[in-house]
């Protein structure tokens, strides 16, 4: 998500915040607002910029401690840069009255990429990336999951149930974060399962959700591709690409497919 923010020009980044905050002028929200729909990395962008805004309201009545103000006034004899733009409009929407602690956790979730690390569209482009290895074999004992797991968190082996067979992995890192892709085929058509190592990334916004045996899915459109994203085991999951909605469901929610608890 950083990349994304050091992407964007000065003029975009104001109008983002804009947006977020509800300042933006009305003949240019429909504009912004258009583009941001067709942009999962703008829409979280947007959605943290107004979690930022939200804690710093909820603070105002705080007391502001000497340390605030020695942060903002140390940032504003900072040199005028592209860089340090978008991170001096935080502070003026954390000194109205933010505590201190409350300014380093705006400017983690809005220009690091929060706490849960990279996003679920970040972690979805690799799907579309080629495999680097062959298809794992499956699990000995096991026909229904193959012999690869993320921390624990297994592939279904998705040949038998529904003629998706195995056909390549890709081992690889996003914003920092170790994932893995196995790629499945059936009849032309591919779709690709990616797991997320470490703690479950921030559920994206927008989308389909559907309840399953207690599990929450979300189906929606990334890059142009049918996906749907899910937790199994405090890991995110994702399932995208030339498949109806009803398949990837069937296929994310099957229990058959992890030895692990969803």
């Amino acid at each position: 998500m950083s990349d994304t923010a050091s992407r964007l020009s000065e003029q975009e980044l104001a109008e983002l915040c804009a947006l977020a905050d509800g300042t933006l002028p009305a003949d240019r929200r429909a504009a912004v607002e258009a583009r941001v729909a067709t942009s999962p990395e703008l829409q979280e962008l947007v959605r943290r910029q107004r979690l930022a805004v939200t804690a710093t309201q909820a603070l105002a009545s705080e007391p502001e401690p000497p340390s605030l103000h020695a942060a903002i006034e140390a940032r504003r004899r900072a040199p005028d840069t592209p860089r340090t733009r978008p991170r001096r409009r935080v502070l003026r929407l954390a000194a109205a009255g933010a505590l201190a602690a409350a300014v380093a956790t705006v400017l983690a979730v809005v220009l690091a990429g929060g706490p849960g690390g990279p996003t679920v569209a970040e972690a979805a482009a690799l799907a579309a990336q080629p495999a680097t290895g062959s298809a794992p074999s499956p699990a000995k004992g096991s026909e229904t999951t193959l012999a690869l797991d993320v921390e624990g968190v297994t592939f279904p082996d998705l040949a038998r149930s529904f003629g998706w067979r195995a056909v390549g992995v890709r081992r690889d890192t996003v914003d920092g974060r170790n994932a893995t892709v196995v790629y499945y085929e059936k009849s032309g058509r591919q779709i690709a399962y990616v797991i997320v190592a470490g703690e479950a990334l921030s559920r994206p916004s927008g989308g389909q959700e559907t309840d399953r045996g207690g599990v929450r899915f979300q189906t929606l459109e990334i890059g142009g591709r049918r996906a749907v994203t899910w937790r199994r085991a405090g890991h995110t999951c994702i399932l995208i690409g030339a498949a109806t909605r009803d398949e990837l469901l069937g296929l994310a929610s099957w229990k058959g497919g992890g030895t692990r608890p969803y």
